[in-house]
């Protein structure tokens, strides 16, 4: 295989690498539009039924207390350090090949 075809393929999968991680979605806790306020401003007759029916039912069995999910700060330095190292390795296959080219191997 002439290396100007070797150099064509692998501009290809890298660009392909590219775009396929252009569509992974990303993980924003805030929409991108901004949320109509009229609309859950007055909730609707079965909702409140339903709300009260469920007040009801938790002062019935004693479970007065509300147990929220933490929403504590998120650890990323796994994937800073994993994202640097897939840099580092892709950067270090770049420069191998490029030496591999001019040396005429």
């Amino acid at each position: 295989m002439s290396s100007a075809r070797r150099s064509l393929l692998t501009a290809a999968a890298a660009g392909g690498l590219l775009c396929a991680l252009w569509f992974v979605p990303s993980a924003n806790a805030t929409p991108e539009t901004p949320v109509l306020e009229s609309a859950a401003a007055t909730p609707s007759p079965q909702v409140t039924a339903q709300a009260r029916a469920a007040s009801a039912d938790t002062a019935a069995t004693g479970e007065g207390t509300t147990r929220l999910a933490d929403t504590g700060s998120f650890d990323s330095t796994p994937y800073v350090v994993g994202g640097a190292l897939c840099l580092g390795l892709g950067a270090g296959f770049v420069g191998y090949s490029v030496r591999r080219e001019r040396l005429g191997l």
